[in-house]
């Protein structure tokens, strides 16, 4: 009995619908609900909820959100003031990470399990501890890096870890494309890389151990020539 998922990556809410860039990635079981826009070459990674449902939540580019992140806005608070939520350009957001209407400009961190509350202002080069909570309407200046709970200055940031900053959100961007092109296999040419695996596996096994006597093959290796015809037919059409 086949069981078909209804989780939808890109899902619309009332008139809202995500735009995301043909040349961004967004991992098959993250989840951007409503308004919400990526920009060219960031990366959505697995797990990661972005919800504009109350308010817009912007993503520039070659922005990396790491897996299980939580990025949402506010309909309403104490104060009476409703922010989006916008995150710049080539900006990394770790694991774990819950920003909540705030803004966090170019080239700033936000590190693992980190969360950012209404009004927080992260400038560019700023750079959020591991941890850390960041409360409301707070703005963190450029170059400084902040910890704890609540957070506070710890320290500036040096010249090498601001170079760090722009390498992270780099090779987040290269590692997404290679993401992406495995996520675009079908099915058939998935299936058949396996049994090939399997089969490579156990002929260096076999070549390994020097046995003299012979080894039954397992069914699933055992690769007939119609087999291997539809196979490669199915791969032409998708390569």
């Amino acid at each position: 009995v086949s069981i078909f998922s209804r989780h939808r990556t890109l899902m619309n809410i009332f008139d809202k619908a995500p735009h995301v860039h043909k040349e961004a990635f967004v991992a098959p079981s993250a989840s951007l609900i409503g308004d919400v826009e990526v920009g060219q070459g960031s990366s959505i990674w697995y797990g990661c909820v972005l919800r504009g449902d109350a308010n817009n939540v912007q993503v520039g580019s070659g922005t990396n959100i790491q897996d299980n992140s939580v990025v949402h806005v506010a309909k309403s608070n104490l104060t009476g003031k409703v922010f989006p939520t916008i995150i710049g350009d080539n900006v990394t957001v770790g694991h774990s990470a819950v920003l909540q209407g705030c803004t966090v400009e170019d080239e700033a961190f936000v590190g693992m399990g980190a969360t950012l509350l209404d009004g927080v202002v992260v400038e560019k080069h700023g750079m959020v501890a591991a941890g850390a909570l960041v409360r409301q309407n707070t703005r963190i200046p450029c170059g400084e890096v902040w910890g704890g709970n609540p957070a506070k200055f710890l320290r500036k940031l040096t010249d090498e870890e601001i170079a760090f900053i722009a390498e992270s959100a780099a090779n987040y961007s290269n590692l997404a494309k290679a993401h992406a092109v495995e996520n675009a296999k079908p099915l058939e040419k998935i299936d058949f890389e396996k049994v090939l695996r399997k089969k490579v596996a156990y002929q260096d096994e076999e070549h390994d151990s020097m046995l003299s006597g012979t080894r039954e093959v397992p069914p699933e290796l055992a690769l007939n020539s119609y087999y291997i015809s539809i196979c490669s037919v199915s791969l032409a059409v998708y390569v």
